[in-house]
């Protein structure tokens, strides 16, 4: 029997790693990391760190990734890491159908100051947030934040397993550190704190101060993540 599909959708610089690495530590799961992003290095032409690695890692055509997630064996879940923008030149969404999904969000101020130390370009958040929105008003389904998270791992992740439709593990809170075989080839570049984990850190509000155009950048988020954040689930 092929694995339930658990397909997060999560924008750039979220705990979208951390959480792989949280459903990765089941005894019942198999994960797929950001399976699109060399479709959309290949679409966009973007010149992201270890582009090359990644297009020679990875399909960069949309139906045979599509087909490759339809096809995987080996658990009873497969959960699927994807980063939202990489949708952006997505000829459709129907790689998604069978899939139970979830979204993943978090303060914008926070995603650009963390993306910023990582790459010049920040701009692809607003696509993030922009594209989850179009998800979910033509299929709603279960949000949480990052900051809820981070305060309070189990009681958000059994809410969260309990709106997918899958029991909670306690070994979803710990994992041993290090890298994995699953990781894409981008992941020299953007891992090395949650090579260094064990477990989700505990919540700090952190004092942010952004430029003028970043903050125009997180204003431009504020709406949809304010539209997600007043549907999180209830803990």
């Amino acid at each position: 029997m092929a694995p339930i599909r658990i397909a997060m959708l999560s924008g750039p610089r979220n705990i979208s790693t951390t959480m792989m690495r949280s459903f990765e530590n089941r005894d019942d799961c198999v994960v797929a990391d950001e399976p699109f992003y060399a479709c959309y290095l290949k679409a966009s032409g973007a010149n992201h760190p270890l582009r090359e690695e990644t297009l020679a890692a990875q399909s960069s055509d949309w139906k045979t990734v599509a087909a490759q997630l339809n096809a995987r064996e080996g658990a009873a879940y497969s959960f699927e890491k994807h980063i939202s923008f990489h949708f952006a030149f997505a000829p459709d969404f129907d790689w998604l159908q069978g899939a139970r999904i979830f979204h993943l969000i978090r303060d914008p101020r926070a995603m650009v100051a963390s993306y910023k130390n990582k790459l010049d370009n920040v701009t692809p958040i607003i696509d993030s947030y922009r594209i989850q929105r179009r998800l979910y008003e033509q299929k709603p389904a279960p949000v949480i934040d990052a900051a809820d998270v981070l305060r309070a791992p189990a009681a958000t992740l059994r809410a969260l397993c309990t709106a997918l439709g899958m029991p909670f593990s306690e070994k979803m809170l710990s994992w041993p550190a290090g890298p994995r075989d699953s990781d894409g080839a981008w992941a020299p570049h953007w891992y090395d704190a949650v090579n260094a984990s064990t477990g989700f850190k505990p919540y700090k509000a952190h004092e942010l101060r952004l430029s003028r155009d970043l903050e125009d950048i997180a204003r431009a988020c504020k709406s949809d993540y304010d539209f997600f954040h007043s549907r999180t689930l209830v803990i």
